[in-house]
């Protein structure tokens, strides 16, 4: 907590700095060019939330490289056939708080890899925890079983991660040396791997190079890299590397799905109706679990 109340200090003190900056300007005063000094601390806030501020850039980059490689020929429902049948990871009933496969109710539209990702969680009562909203221990997927959705082989593993500090109302403090936290990359196809993301720490249970199969534990759930509350991030990617890839959109198969009771006390934003959903897709405002 004590970084976290350093790196709020460091978002206001570096203004204070700017601002006495622009005063000296019209100043001797050596008050503003003693407090000019605060300027520096954009570079505690920078070195504190590393690998959002990293992160972001090497997305943008990243963006670049795929626009050059594909221009505007993405994979689109309509074009991309798998070569995978998926299940969803996870046992039991959850419910898609972020994702779909249209631009209207896309997890991360304009990030080429997360154009098809999906959040989830469990949800009673149309609420994800119970008790203190800063504990992850009361949220429902805390510490639940994060499964393989498909046979294959662990490309990539990070574990480093402590989880993110909940702050409340979508606020958070990164703990991690990614945006993802730890998570888990499977290879299922020569262009079709999953990621498994926001992981528990120290809770994955395979390690690179090794073999799993459908339904096989690979970690728990947790709160770990760009996370506001404990929640599974899945999506599938034509590569290996996060940033550069393209997502691919996901028909699940053996799937059960129906309306969350209660969603708008988690989201308010509209969901599509399950009349417009083609079979084996999802989207947010829906529990979903295997059939």
């Amino acid at each position: 907590m004590f970084l976290y109340r350093l790196f709020v200090f460091s978002k206001w003190a570096k203004y204070i700095g700017f601002l006495s900056y622009i005063l000296s300007l019209f100043s001797d005063h050596i008050l503003f060019s003693h407090l000019t000094l605060f300027v520096l601390f954009v570079v505690v806030e920078i070195a504190l939330n590393a690998s959002v501020f990293f992160g972001s850039i090497a997305i943008i980059c990243g963006m670049l490289v795929i626009k050059l490689r594909y221009g505007n020929s993405l994979p689109s429902v309509e074009t991309h056939t798998s070569k995978v049948t998926y299940s969803l990871p996870f046992e039991g009933a959850w419910a898609v708080v972020n994702g779909g496969f249209t631009q209207a109710y896309s997890h991360s539209w304009n990030i080429p890899v997360q154009r098809y990702a999906y959040d989830f969680v469990q949800l009673h009562e149309g609420r994800s925890y119970t008790g203190n909203e800063r504990d992850v221990e009361r949220y429902h997927c805390y510490g639940k079983a994060i499964l393989s959705p498909a046979d294959g082989v662990v490309m990539k593993v990070n574990n480093r991660s402590n989880d993110s500090l909940i702050l409340g109302k979508g606020r958070y403090f990164n703990q991690s040396n990614h945006i993802a936290g730890n998570y888990v990359l499977v290879k299922h196809a020569e262009d079709q791997y999953s990621l498994m993301a926001h992981l528990k720490k120290d809770s994955i249970l395979v390690q690179v190079g090794e073999k799993v199969v459908r339904g096989q534990q690979l970690a728990q759930c947790g709160n770990t890299g760009n996370s506001t509350e404990p929640h599974l991030h899945f999506h599938l990617q034509n590569g290996p590397h996060f940033y550069t890839s393209v997502g691919l959109p996901i028909r699940f198969s053996d799937l059960a799905l129906q309306p969350c009771p209660q969603y708008s006390l988690m989201d308010e934003r509209p969901v599509m109706p399950l009349s417009s959903m083609p079979e084996g897709f999802i989207s947010r405002g829906y529990i979903v679990q295997n059939g």
